[in-house]
């Protein structure tokens, strides 16, 4: 059982969650950040919202912390980079607030052209000033849309059912994508200089500058309006506020802030073309139900060990096939195990080759293949989220290769291991998708699962071997539940024998000592 602290207010459907896994959970909502730290002394979990800063001064706090979840899509709030090199994963919802946060960008958009905000404060004052109020459509104009994620592309799809025209500005996202969801992809520049409407659905930028600052506005279309519900670091505020007093932009619809709140007195907030609401994008019942659901899975799966989780700073971007992901990253992580227990005790290089796998799946394989190797060299907690900066700190090098045929298998991974005098390697394979085993070790056919005990024999290739072995384990009460056998060039040998438990120092002396037996080591999972 784990304990997880949650910092903020989350909806009760994802908390059960983690209750009837077996979780102690610990609800700190309103409790001020002196409580909070001391809770954290003993907390395994954490989950926020948007309000908690995740710092360093947290997380030093929080020595038995392993993961941070964060209830919405935005991690602006968790010092990632400081939570990576403890080792600490950090989970969001992508996808738990999208819908609306969508719908909250057109409910700003049309308030904005139909100047709702300003027509019912004057029908409340007793007014009816119907002939003031003239409006615009979104038909017929050209909507600009920065941004194609998961947002983006959902404005992008409403949009053209309410006949606006659509341009797009996103470098990350691949031509033919842009062309499935039949968006034109324009520089922002392009983008600006013809947009009627620019909706902003980016990332914070690096460093912090915005996106869309004094020289961006002033190419935006005299008369354009500007939508922001992504991040208020996107925007320069105090030229924001200039084009809409110049008249350069007709008005500005802004769900976000930087820093946020905002300044009571925030010129910006005083306009009257400026609709503003205090970052409601995914205050809906239905999407904090999700993200409380979606963030509570995700860190219920990583305290309970799950192979893969999606978390926002793991070294490589999610695999398409994150079932197969999982199992090739598990094997990758027992093979460097494996190793790790024949090698040295310092190590310097490790290589990982992949042979029929698909791109996306090197990296993954490399890390867990890290993890593995490390996890019996270092007193630190390794895990996929920091093995690449512990191998750094260790002075081990890390090498990458992919093979786009396959090799004696259909698919395969390759892993070695060197101590800089020596070097060790395996083969390893999944058979039907899921049956993780080694076939090689150090260019010797050795077909065994990974899994529970194993000891492994360097044996000249002689007589008698085998059943002294098989003797001495007997004799020392060790049950065998698989041998197998390899022979080499000239005389020499291996064994891989499976057993049902550790054997006891006194018997691996005997081994050792036995003639034929050159080396002897043990391995676990």
């Amino acid at each position: 059982m784990s304990r997880i602290v949650v910092a903020e207010e989350l909806s009760p459907a994802g908390l059960e969650i983690l209750r009837k896994a077996g979780h102690e959970v610990v609800e700190l909502a309103g409790a001020d950040r002196s409580k909070l730290l001391a809770e954290l002394a003993t907390a395994d979990a954490l989950l926020v919202r948007s309000r908690t800063k995740v710092d360093a001064e947290l997380l030093a706090a929080a020595p038995r912390l392993s993961v941070v979840g964060r209830a919405g899509v935005g991690v602006d709030n968790v010092d990632v980079p400081a939570a990576s090199a403890r080792g600490v994963l950090v989970i969001n919802a992508p996808t738990g607030n999208v819908v609306s946060a969508v719908e909250h960008t057109f409910a700003l958009l049309f308030a904005l052209l139909r100047r709702v905000s300003e027509a019912s404060v004057s029908l409340a004052s007793g007014k009816w000033e119907k002939s003031k109020f003239l409006g615009s459509e979104l038909a017929g104009k050209t909507l600009g849309i920065v941004g194609l994620g998961q947002v983006g592309s959902r404005v992008a799809a409403r949009a053209r059912a309410f006949e606006a025209r659509l341009l797009g500005h996103d470098p990350y996202l691949p031509l033919e994508k842009a062309h499935e969801m039949g968006v034109p992809l324009v520089s922002l520049e392009e983008l600006l200089q013809s947009s009627d409407i620019v909706t902003l659905h980016a990332t914070a930028t690096e460093g912090g500058r915005p996106l869309i600052g004094r020289d961006e506005l002033a190419r935006m279309k005299p008369g354009a309006v500007l939508v922001n519900v992504a991040r208020g670091s996107l925007v320069d505020g105090a030229a924001l506020h200039e084009a809409l007093v110049t008249g350069r932009l007709a008005g500005a619809a802004l769900d976000v802030f930087d820093p946020e709140p905002p300044d009571p007195n925030e010129p910006l907030l005083k306009l009257p073309n400026v609709v503003a609401t205090p970052h409601l994008g995914a205050s809906t019942v239905e999407a904090q139900e999700r993200v409380s659901l979606q963030t509570a899975e995700a860190v219920s799966e990583a305290l309970g060990g799950a192979s893969y989780v999606p978390a926002v700073n793991l070294p490589f971007r999610g695999p398409k096939d994150a079932g197969g992901a999982a199992a090739w990253m598990d094997v990758a992580e027992r093979t460097g195990r494996f190793l790790s227990c024949l090698g040295g005790e310092r190590l310097r290089s490790l290589a990982v080759e992949t042979w029929g796998l698909p791109e996306d799946l090197l990296r993954p394989v490399a890390v867990a293949s890290v993890k593995g190797a490390l996890q019996t060299h270092t007193p630190e907690t390794v895990n996929f989220v920091n093995a690449f900066f512990v191998a750094r700190d260790r002075g081990l090098s890390v090498a990458e290769t992919r093979h786009e045929d396959p090799g004696n298998y259909a698919k395969s991974i390759r892993v070695a291991l060197s101590d800089g005098r020596s070097k060790t390697a395996a083969v390893a394979t999944l058979f039907s998708g899921r049956d993780a085993r080694v076939v090689e070790v150090d260019g010797l056919p050795l077909e065994f699962r990974p899994e529970g005990t194993v000891v492994f024999l360097k044996n000249r290739d002689v007589p008698g071997v085998v059943g002294r072995v098989g003797t001495i384990l007997g004799e020392g009460g060790i049950n065998i539940a698989n041998f197998s056998l390899a022979r080499g060039q000239g005389d020499r040998a291996a064994a891989i024998i499976a057993v049902d438990s550790v054997p006891p120092p006194a018997v691996l002396a005997k081994l050792r000592e036995a003639p034929g037996v050159e080396e002897v080591r043990v391995v676990t999972w």
